[in-house]
């Protein structure tokens, strides 16, 4: 019997070459995973620094437009009732005699502006309490407390309407609300204020004016002196880095000038 002209036998692939092929596709989709993977997890982490960032951007242009509205209208621009003007840019407790009894700055919490909670100022380093009308284009809106203070790793915020009588402290603790999560101004090693107040002198303001603590009196570091507030948030990232394994931290700095007049 003879075989048909031009038919050849066809040969497939051995064992071992098919074993071959297969380990160097796993290898090539085992590397491609974990790439695929760390490229992952590095976009998370740099999402949530992204988050953390803006998150702190927003806040600081917040209390820096707060501080710059702060006393306003002034008690000369408005004689009806104290809801309706700023009794002080910056608003603070002395016992029950706000705001009528002067009190003095400090930092370390170490002013006499002492407030409901003991060993608390404000302002103070981690808690400022601004007096002003957010809405004056609004002909129904009047003076509100607004307050920035430090709980743990969260910057709270809170506002409330300016009513006679009323204390800054008392009236804004219950209405506070989380702004900025992971705030570690105030977490291990030395302390870094949130806020660090310039004061005017009573008779004129300086060219350069000084730090309201290096001031000797509490007229001088009344907080109806204060011209300028530089904020400084340190945000850390929810998650640490990816490669590194260190935290990820962010760090900006604003000032806010109040330009309103404090008489």
């Amino acid at each position: 019997m003879r075989r048909t002209p031009g038919r050849t036998r066809q040969r497939g692939f051995t064992l071992i070459e098919l074993l071959v092929a297969l380990g160097i596709f796993l290898l090539v989709t085992g590397a491609a995973f974990t790439l695929l993977a760390s490229s992952q997890q590095r976009y998370q982490t740099e999402s949530q620094v992204l988050t953390s960032f803006q998150e702190a951007r927003l806040a600081l242009d917040q209390i820096v437009r707060d501080v710059n509205d702060s006393g306003y209208p002034p008690p000369t621009f408005n004689a009806g009732s104290v809801a309706l003007y700023a009794s002080s840019p910056f608003a603070w407790s002395l016992g029950s005699s706000y705001p009528a009894t002067p009190c003095q700055i400090g930092t370390g919490g170490t002013g006499t502006c002492t407030t409901a909670t003991a060993g608390d100022t404000a302002p103070g380093d981690f808690d400022l309490i601004i007096e002003t009308n957010p809405n004056p284009q609004d002909p129904l809106s009047q003076v509100q407390w607004i307050r920035y203070q430090l709980q743990g790793t969260t910057l709270m915020r809170g506002a409330v309407n300016k009513f006679s009588g009323g204390d800054p402290d008392t009236s804004t603790s219950g209405n506070l609300v989380p702004l900025v999560q992971n705030v570690i101004n105030n977490s291990g090693g030395t302390p870094v204020p949130i806020f660090s107040y310039t004061c005017d002198t009573p008779i004129a303001p300086q060219t350069q004016p000084p730090l309201c603590a290096s001031l000797g009196t509490a007229a001088d570091n009344s907080p109806a002196n204060i011209r300028d507030v530089t904020v400084t948030l340190i945000v850390a990232a929810p998650l640490p880095d990816a490669t590194t394994g260190q935290q990820r931290v962010v760090e900006l700095r604003g000032r806010g000038r109040r330009i309103n007049p404090s008489q």
